[in-house]
Formats: structure tokens, sequence, C-alpha cells
């Protein structure tokens, strides 16, 4: 089941990330093609409306902002100083690093909440009162976005979601350590889907010239 759910955010985030980039693509050569006076094209061109463009790349980068910043916790690629941690005795250093944690299970869920808590009034009772047909006359709709006129429920979702999955990244991350004594760490120098004797043949084919290994890569 944490594999499926591994998977799922990789491929949100991938999708949220180049849908978002060939939206703004489209959007840019859309605006410079109808200054080019080029007969029917342009024409053709002025009779698209890319107005919700802007808004919908916006909505996108959020959302992989909030999955991304999950995905970061479970890799170990969020930004940190840990100068005084490791300067610690052993035993001072294990505490401290399950409290941050634990800071960040409680910072995360209290946002997961509240957030979940706006997008509830916000219009989400509206939807699922509608959606189970109960009497939703007394529940105002909530408003919409203005170019897409989307709920904004849906759009703010994003927050009690990607917080909550923060939440469950930072307990795995902490159940771990408790049981391991290891923290996900990420290591720069690699990259992924080129293993280390791909990387000794690119190396070993290099001209004389470039750094073997030790060097800078």
């Amino acid at each position: 089941m944490t594999k499926i759910l591994d998977h799922l955010e990789e491929w949100i985030i991938t999708l949220l990330m180049g849908g978002a980039t060939l939206i703004i693509f489209l959007s840019v050569v859309h605006r410079y093609g109808t200054g080019l006076p080029i007969p029917y094209v342009q024409d053709y061109l002025l009779s698209l409306h890319f107005e919700w463009a802007q808004e919908l790349a916006i909505i996108m980068f959020v959302w992989m902002a909030k999955f991304g910043a999950a995905y970061g916790v479970r890799k170990g690629v969020h930004v940190g100083v840990d100068v005084l941690v490791n300067r610690m005795p052993t035993e001072w250093r294990r505490f401290t690093v399950l409290l941050a944690i634990g800071c960040g299970m409680l910072f995360t869920g209290i946002v997961g909440t509240l957030g979940l808590t706006f997008v509830w009034e916000n219009g989400m009772h509206h939807a699922v009162y509608t959606l189970l047909g109960w009497d939703a006359s007394d529940v105002p709709e909530g408003p919409t976005t203005p170019d897409l006129e989307w709920p904004t429920w849906f759009i703010y979702s994003a927050v009690p979601m990607g917080s909550y999955l923060m939440c469950f990244r930072f307990i795995q991350v902490g159940w771990t350590f408790l049981r391991h004594g290891e923290l996900p760490h990420h290591d720069e120098s690699h990259v992924e889907g080129l293993d280390d004797e791909e990387d000794d043949e690119l190396f070993a084919a290099a001209p004389s010239h470039q750094p073997a290994h030790g060097g800078a890569r």
C-alpha cells in the first residue's frame, strides 16, 4: 500500500509539473502568435481564449508544491542545519531528532486540520450535501475562481491533503528512525537511472582532460 502511495505521489508531482510547464509554453506561444500579421493564422489564434491559462498554471504549481513538500520529507531533501545536532552526544542527538520530527508532525497536522475546516466551510459541505442528496438550501455554495469558475474549496483542498500527507511522511520517518536509527538522506551526487557501472563507463570514455573519479561531476 505504501509503494502505491509513493508511486501515486510521484506521478501527481510529475503530471502537475509537466502540465503547468506545457500550459505556460502554449500560452506564451499564443500571446506572441496573435501579434504576427499572418492571414488566417492570426484570426484563428485570436479566436482562442487563453485567459484561464495563468490561473490554471498557478493552481497546478501550488498543488505540486504541497505534494512536493511531502515527497521532500520522504526523500530527505529539505534544507536543514544539523551542525549543532551532530556535535551532541548520541543520546541527545536521538532526542533532538525525534523532537524535530514530532514538531513536524504536530505542525503539519495542525495546518491540515485548519485547512480542512476552512475548505469545509468554504463550500465543500455544500458539495457533500448535494452529492449525498441532503438538503443544502441553508448551506452556502461557496465562491468560484475568476477565470476557470471552479469552486475554490476544491483548489484550497491542496492544503489539507498536502499537509496530512506530510504528517504521514513525518510519522514514517520517525518510525524508521526509532527502529533503525536512520534518517532519509538525499545524495546530491547520485542521479537516478544511472548506476555505478554505467557511471564508470562514462568516465572511462571521457577525454583525458576531463576529471576522473574524485573530480567534480
